[in-house]
């Protein structure tokens, strides 16, 4: 049978490959179609596990959410290149995944890639989309949140994503929701990675006080030189740290220094309160870098997160919250394009 231009537009719809690709296997075959189809698939397959070695770094972070706002996917999957995943056919398989991984009850990558989708294996499955796309393609990240109310946001490059989960009265989940896609918004700026300062951990604690303070003392030398007032070296940099005892010592030193500069004591009720909140956010520095609840809120940096939340409605509190990065913690081969250039001239 002759190759007709019909034949082979049949065989890109049904394929998504190249059309001198649906050429060539129809010419192979005939013009058979199913025959080419799956001529194409056995090729696509060796394509694709040639590629399957290539640093898949790009790519985009997307998120799924279920119709009554109570879980959400968020997924990275990773192509070799920026110009890939600004693809209308990756930006679709970006959707594919996360719409089968949310109505499957998938939670996780390891899930994923053990799972069966459009009737294949999911491996096999991404291997011909590897052959269609032309690069390596990795569902590397895949994770979900559950809650009473859950809202996320992506950023407009794709390159980050959030999403949260939060339990709250029953009548304001609208507000918790509008709230949450909010917050989201400020997860993906300032990249907390807990939810409180109460889930960092102890020996991280630990270490950042003793890089803090040298991170300060450092900036206090400089200072000097320059005959500028020192910064205050905390004592403590999370809220985790702040015992009864600890506030206790402060609020005694501040007594001291006020009899001592012979203030009378009728005042010091008034002085004091303000001495120690002061204390409290000098020496919760870490909270402010790593904790959500503890940062300054982008929408409004005179109040924290938390003071944000409980101003909408004190019920709000949120139980879930998980941040992608594109390409976090891939390390990335350093390619020299122009050796690679020579080799191939056989210079």
């Amino acid at each position: 049978m002759a190759v007709t231009p019909q034949l082979i537009k049949e065989l890109r719809e049904l394929t998504g490959a190249g059309m001198m690709d649906c050429k060539n296997a129809l010419s192979e075959t005939d013009g058979n179609i199913e025959k080419a189809v799956q001529a194409l698939r056995e090729a696509g397959l060796g394509k694709a596990a040639k590629k399957a070695g290539n640093v898949a770094a790009e790519g985009l972070v997307a998120i799924e959410i279920n119709s009554n706002n109570t879980k959400a996917v968020i997924l990275e999957l990773n192509s070799q290149t920026d110009f890939v995943a600004k693809n209308e056919n990756f930006i679709n398989l970006t959707k594919e995944i996360t719409s089968h991984a949310l109505n499957n009850g998938i939670n996780d990558a390891e899930t994923l890639n053990a799972s069966s989708i459009n009737g294949q294996d999911f491996p096999t499955f991404l291997a011909e989309k590897i052959a269609t796309i032309g690069e390596n393609l990795v569902a590397r990240k895949l994770s979900t949140v559950e809650g009473q109310v859950v809202n996320g946001y992506v950023h407009v490059t794709g390159r980050t994503g959030v999403v949260l989960a939060a339990k709250c009265a029953e009548g304001v989940k609208d507000k918790a929701s509008t709230l949450l896609r909010n917050i989201a918004m400020h997860a993906s700026a300032m990249k907390p990675t807990v939810i409180s300062y109460k889930d960092l951990d102890a020996s991280f604690v630990e270490s950042e006080n003793r890089a803090i303070r040298a991170e300060i003392e450092a900036e206090n030398e400089e200072l000097v030189r320059l005959k500028k007032p020192l910064k205050k070296i905390p004592e403590f940099v999370s809220k985790s740290q702040l015992t009864d005892e600890a506030i206790a010592a402060a609020k005694a030193r501040f007594e001291d220094e006020l009899r001592a500069a012979g203030k009378p004591e009728k005042i010091w009720a008034n002085i004091i309160p303000g001495q120690i909140e002061r204390f409290i956010t000098d020496n919760t520095q870490l909270d402010g870098r790593f904790a959500l609840l503890s940062q300054a809120y982008v929408m409004d940096d005179k109040k924290t997160v938390e003071q944000a939340i409980a101003e909408v409605d004190a019920s709000i509190e949120i139980t879930g919250y998980i941040r992608f990065e594109l390409g976090e913690g891939i390390e990335k081969k350093e390619e020299d394009f122009a050796a690679e250039v020579a080799k191939q001239m056989g210079k």
